[in-house]
């Protein structure tokens, strides 16, 4: 049987965190590989895109997590534990916290997500118009800059290509500008 099959049936052709009929597909739990069905969900778009950040996350959206945390399957448990821990300042979610048991196997799945799932710690590189900056993003300069130590001006409308992120530091990218590589702070540039 195919995992969407065993999904489907598992889930009653239903998103197994919030029950909508529509839109559904899986979703592979990270850092979990996906080639097993218990290690997916069965979500909808909208849980999905919420989850990965790609739409903001609505809280009153995510109230259906009183009934979905109490799924059997340890995916679906994962991703309870996981958006009740990234909502918990709003509240209600760290009662349901306070609720929710998970076995030793689960909880180590649910904290090792591969990435953080704290909004607050995570850093976010954005330009001066607040768009979300990529590693590999291209982006354009909105001044001139004086670039130091290389004795020339990166001049304004220059297009910098194939930028990296500053990991500790949210508002300084790298790219390369006349053949050099060279920092730029994130408020001088648009996507």
């Amino acid at each position: 049987m195919s995992i969407v099959k065993e999904l489907q049936e598992r889930s009653e052709s239903k998103c197994e965190l919030c029950g909508t009929a529509s839109d559904l597909s899986p979703y592979i739990v990270a850092p979990k590989s996906g080639e097993h069905a218990n290690e997916c969900a069965y979500l909808c778009n909208n849980c999905q895109s919420q989850i990965n950040g790609t739409i903001e996350a609505d809280v009153n959206h995510w109230r259906c997590l009183n009934d979905s945390m109490w799924n059997t399957n340890p995916a679906v448990q994962v991703l309870a534990w996981r958006m009740l821990h990234r909502l918990k300042n709003e509240g209600w979610p760290q009662g349901l916290l306070d609720m929710l048991y998970l076995d030793e196997d689960t909880l180590s799945w649910a904290g090792a997500s591969g990435k953080d799932e704290n909004e607050e710690d995570k850093i976010v590189h954005k330009d001066s118009n607040g768009a979300i900056l990529e590693a590999g993003d291209s982006v354009v300069l909105i001044k001139d800059l004086n670039v130091k130590g290389a004795n020339f001006t990166a001049k304004r409308g220059t297009a910098v290509r194939n930028i990296s992120l500053v990991h500790d530091n949210p508002e300084h990218i790298e790219g390369k500008v006349n053949g050099q590589q060279i920092v730029i702070l994130t408020k001088f540039v648009k996507k």
